[in-house]
């Protein structure tokens, strides 16, 4: 029964990261909202998500091999990544929640330093089209951050948004199913752990009564 919970843990993590690799390779090739933070252009959700797919295919490959061959040693390699992995997630979320602050400012002064890119830069004016249209919104802080006329893209009207309220007007929205997804996603690491953990001991015990 362990052994075939443990196949089946691995078997969906596998699935949810090729999803994760497979989402991520898609925004690579039709988002180009990086261009929108030109100082870190590569920090992108497309990146993330490849990185963050490669990660749990390897682990839930260490995870497989170990639990099909009982190699203690696989096993305890794919517990230890899956600790690593789970103490980063809580260690971003600490950071996130103490910078909060910081971060909203650097956002803010990143896309306030687009717009200004966006009659010279083709990349930076698909980017912010795509957004204001996205969001119904316009400019950082509203129509009055294009000081060399508003662009078609964005909605016509005198009520407008500017798009850094709309961004965490939508977060803030949809916060509960995030922070409900990242706790399953917890639960999910930790009973890997489990798993990994228990099938580690049995072996130990099958090893003993073999006399191996």
């Amino acid at each position: 029964i362990l052994y075939w919970s443990l196949s089946f843990w691995l078997t969906s993590h596998s699935f949810c990261g090729c999803c994760i690799l497979g989402f991520g390779i898609y925004l690579l090739i039709h988002s180009k909202f990086g261009v929108l933070f030109h100082n870190l252009p590569s920090l992108t959700l497309g990146n993330v998500l490849v990185i963050v797919g490669s990660i749990i295919m390897v682990v839930a490959f260490l995870g497989c091999m170990g639990s099909i061959k009982e190699n203690k040693c696989l096993l305890m390699s794919f517990f230890v990544l899956l600790l690593i992995i789970l103490l980063a997630e809580v260690i971003l979320a600490i950071l996130l929640f103490v910078y909060e602050q910081k971060l909203q400012v650097y956002v803010a002064e990143g896309l306030t330093k687009s717009i200004q890119r966006y009659n010279s830069d083709n990349s930076t004016k698909a980017a912010w089209d795509s957004i204001q249209s996205f969001l119904q919104c316009c400019g950082v802080n509203g129509t009055s951050d294009w000081t060399s006329g508003v662009p078609a893209s964005c909605p016509k009207g005198s009520n407008v948004k500017g798009c850094y309220i709309q961004a965490k007007q939508w977060f803030h929205s949809n916060f509960l199913y995030i922070g409900i997804t990242t706790i399953c996603v917890c639960v999910i690491q930790v009973l890997g752990m489990s798993f990994a953990l228990t099938l580690n001991c049995q072996i130990d015990k099958t090893s003993q009564v073999l006399g191996l």
